[in-house]
């Protein structure tokens, strides 16, 4: 009689235990490894054959199909079906894992064996899991900040033509407010007033900046009852009487001039219709970033690198040309990577020069974060990045705008023409701050959105290795539009401005 079979003792199977668990390992990579292992033939290449046709699937989807994924990725429905199928698929793979392992298991382990063998198996099983249920909780947060930034309760904007979207829109035209608000606000000031005039076929964008600091000008026809002679803000205590800054806390503070909307809308409507009358554009829709969330959303991508023309402070106050209260640091000249607290100083800072040169360095932030954002990145901060958009971003775009805008973003991104007109008083000749000249206003938009819709020619070598030079030479305390050379109506590329 065998030693091991002595007393009627049978052998311990250890090597047909770790044979089994190499064997479901295996299997959690390559389905039906085990089966075939077993003898399972017909099951083992089934199930090896429904893993190809899923991974060539997605694989299919992924490099076939990008931009109608993105599309996809923005609209509620489809992002339930893809939670629902992502954890369907998680309970397939852990169910074909622990089958795996019961085809191949050795008969007659001891108990203790048994129970660790199983523990393995179910540690396993939680590691396949992980991966499907963080994307499904991704997909739900995506989902659910969707739904947080695009309410679907302002239906101001033009009706949607959900086969052609862009049939009757040849021009979307959004107002961007930067939002200055904050724990030492009284309410907010949209100090950044940005009109984004798109070409939904070609991509070409007309960047529109108007300062904040542009005062008494002439109001839309129907309220000039209230304001005959030029705007005056309904709360001048404020100290910014009649500049365009203030005329978001005049329709929150005053429903009766924004008839029909709640608060948080009032604001930036009374600013479409105001800007719009202004620039003699119909704006479409507006989105609101509040200034003080922003440098969250800045370092929830890792932070964005910008090229610092001049140093600019970081904090302090500044009067009469001194500084009353001192900067808490500097941004230096050059190329910096900033996080998204310096981002904000970037963006925000005028103590060094003024609220026009601002203006300019704002376009380029917004086009420098557009070229930069990392799809890993987002990915892997999305929650902190979701949080922050929810917080930081309001605005009267339907949801079911956002997959045209999607496909529409890629053509912007994939090499259209960005334009910038800002209304500065230093560049354009017969515009002044105080009474503005609305009727140049309207000529100078409208030749630059026309200028924006004509091809433009391609650069022989020789005008390119001018613009080279011209570059070199500009000094580093210019504006970011010093030094390049505008159109007749005051407009530039920001391909050349930011580059």
């Amino acid at each position: 009689m065998a030693r091991g079979q002595a007393g009627g003792h049978r052998p311990v199977p250890v090597a047909g235990l770790w044979r089994a668990l190499v064997l479901t390992l295996a299997s959690a990579v390559v389905w039906g490894v085990a089966h075939v292992a077993a003898g399972r033939r017909a099951a083992g290449f089934a199930l090896m054959g429904l893993l190809v046709l899923l991974v060539g699937g997605a694989a299919t989807l992924g490099l076939a199909f990008q931009e109608k994924l993105k599309q996809i990725a923005v609209q509620g429905t489809w992002l339930n079906v893809i939670i629902a199928a992502l954890l369907a698929l998680a309970l397939v793979w852990v169910s074909v894992v622990i089958r795996s392992y019961q085809v191949v298991r050795p008969v007659g382990l001891p108990t203790a064996m048994r129970v660790a063998s199983m523990t393995l198996v179910v540690v396993l099983s939680l590691l396949i899991c992980a991966p499907f249920v963080y994307a499904a909780n991704t997909t739900y947060v995506l989902r659910d900040t969707l739904s947080k930034i695009f309410p679907g309760d302002d239906t101001s904007g033009p009706k949607i033509n959900a086969s052609d979207p862009w049939k009757n829109i040849p021009r979307l035209n959004v107002l961007l407010l930067g939002g200055d608000g904050g724990k030492d606000r009284t309410g907010i000031r949209t100090d950044s007033m940005t009109v984004a005039s798109i070409d939904t076929h070609t991509g070409n964008t007309v960047l529109i900046s108007l300062p904040r600091n542009l005062r008494f000008f002439q109001v839309p026809a129907r309220l000039r009852s209230i304001w005959p002679n030029g705007y005056r803000n309904v709360n001048a205590q404020l100290g910014y009487d009649g500049m365009l800054n203030s005329v978001y806390l005049s329709g929150e503070k005053n429903p009766s001039l924004v008839p029909g909307f709640k608060k948080g809308q009032r604001g930036p409507h009374l600013l479409e219709e105001v800007i719009g009358n202004l620039i003699d554009l119909k704006i479409n829709y507006y989105v609101l970033a509040n200034l003080d969330g922003f440098k969250d959303i800045v370092n929830a991508m890792g932070g964005v690198t910008v090229h610092v023309e001049k140093a600019l402070p970081i904090g302090g106050e500044i009067a009469n040309g001194h500084y009353t209260k001192q900067p808490t640091g500097w941004l230096k000249p050059g190329t910096q990577h900033l996080n998204g607290e310096k981002a904000l100083w970037y963006g925000r800072s005028r103590d060094a020069d003024d609220d026009f040169f601002r203006m300019d360095r704002q376009k380029c932030l917004m086009k420098d974060i557009a070229d930069q954002a990392d799809p890993q990145k987002v990915v892997t901060h999305f929650e902190k990045l979701a949080e922050a958009a929810t917080k930081t971003i309001s605005t009267n775009l339907p949801a079911a705008l956002l997959p045209p805008l999607v496909k529409l973003s890629g053509i912007v991104k994939g090499g259209a023409d960005i334009t910038s007109l800002a209304f500065n008083p230093y560049k354009i000749k017969g515009f002044g701050t105080d009474n503005p000249n609305v009727p140049l206003m309207r000529r100078l938009t409208a030749r630059t959105i026309s200028a924006s819709t004509q091809p433009k020619p391609t650069p022989s070598p020789t005008t390119t290795v001018k613009k080279r030079r011209t570059k070199r030479k500009t000094s580093p305390t210019a504006s970011p539009t010093a030094g390049t050379t505008a159109a007749s109506n005051g407009s530039v590329s920001l391909k050349n401005v930011c580059g």
